[in-house]
């Protein structure tokens, strides 16, 4: 996510274009493994008492995402901040939270499929979600503001279900998954988990090609961008090609076609699969290498154990630098890299858990009664 935030500059490059959208997607099934991980212990002992409490921390820890979301969103000068839609599946998945493997992942799969199809339906008959000023809001994330006026709850509701950069109704999918994932042996499943990220990927990306270059989809997108096109005073293939290169959480409503489209951040079904399917392949490609060459992944591995520093950091110095840079995007990027992980390295080994981990831990601890 540092590349996709820190490198926008770069946004044609091949780079930019393989993480965008992905990291975030990838960002949010690891969130997924991390809740089956916390559940391993209550799984284990059977103890009502233990699901009770465990629950009772992720529901603290969905609060605490939903705050610093906010702060973040408030002070970010460019990146949509993911934190709040985060907390908010937090909550949405807690009856799921002891389910099986199959069930999660029979339940992310008929999510990716009905959740964008229904995202459609509504958005298509629904006004979307405007500013104070009567300004349309072009994907979204939840701002502070949205909390002071019914209005404003109204836009919170929409942006963080239906309409915003990372709408719950099309990204549940990643975090159910993950779950699902963590449910594994991951070191035995790493395999598998590259095999089959790969097939969904291939599935996803693929059969958008398949529906729009050879089944006769992008002659109704094009007729779908005409006007767009018209306005702008550029061929529809340029139009197409713009609009249909990223988007801001969800497709446009003009014209069903839009669903076959696997652009970053659509939310299409062909999107959630193709990018849930690269996210399952990075990590079980991560697991194989650490499986390999464990010596490797161990400065990755610090800043994992501290993503949620790492991610905060990273938004709060961009917006003391006023924004992505506009020069030598890539060795800032690189430069990005190298401190956090550097950072996270020196701060686990001082400290242990990261500044922002401990305080997630410590108030949800409480809350879950440890004992």
């Amino acid at each position: 996510m540092i590349v996709a935030h820190v490198a926008a500059a770069e946004a044609t490059s091949t780079l930019w274009t393989l993480v965008n959208g992905r990291a975030a997607v990838l960002f949010g099934v690891l969130g997924g493994v991390s809740l089956a991980l916390m559940a391993r212990s209550a799984l284990r002992s059977g103890d009502p008492r233990d699901r009770a409490a465990l629950r009772r921390r992720v529901a603290v820890r969905a609060g605490l995402l939903i705050v610093l979301g906010v702060v973040l969103a408030a002070v970010s000068t460019g990146p949509m901040v993911i934190l709040a839609v985060y907390g908010v599946e937090f909550l949405l998945v807690l009856p799921l939270l002891f389910a099986g493997a199959r069930t999660l992942t029979a339940t992310a799969s008929v999510w990716a499929v009905a959740g964008p199809l229904l995202s459609f339906a509504l958005r298509s008959v629904l006004p979307g979600p405007t500013t104070a000023d009567g300004g349309t809001i072009l994907g979204g994330v939840l701002q502070a503001s949205d909390l002071t006026s019914g209005a404003g709850l109204v836009r919170a509701v929409d942006v963080l279900l239906l309409s915003g950069a990372y709408p719950v109704l099309t990204w549940m999918p990643f975090l159910l998954l993950g779950m699902a994932i963590g449910r594994l042996d991951l070191r035995a499943a790493a395999g598998r988990l590259l095999a089959g990220g790969l097939v969904g990927a291939t599935i996803g990306y693929g059969g958008s090609w398949l529906a729009v270059d050879v089944l006769g989809g992008r002659q109704a997108l094009l007729g779908s961008v005409a006007p767009v096109a018209d306005r702008l005073g550029m061929p529809p293939e340029a139009a197409l090609e713009i609009l249909g290169s990223s988007s801001y959480g969800t497709v446009a409503t003009t014209t069903p076609a839009w669903l076959l489209v696997a652009a970053p951040h659509s939310g299409s079904p062909f999107d959630v699969v193709g990018a849930a399917g690269v996210a399952v392949a990075v990590l079980g490609l991560c697991l194989l290498v650490a499986r390999a060459v464990p010596a490797l992944l161990v400065p990755l591995a610090a800043t994992g154990s501290l993503a949620l520093t790492v991610y905060a950091g990273h938004i709060v110095v961009l917006t003391l630098a006023g924004g992505a840079p506009e020069t030598s995007p890539w060795a800032v990027t690189a430069v990005f890299c190298a401190i956090a992980v550097l950072f996270a390295a020196g701060w686990r080994g001082l400290a242990g858990r990261g500044p922002l981990e401990q305080v997630v831990h410590v108030l949800s601890a409480r809350a879950g009664g440890a004992r």
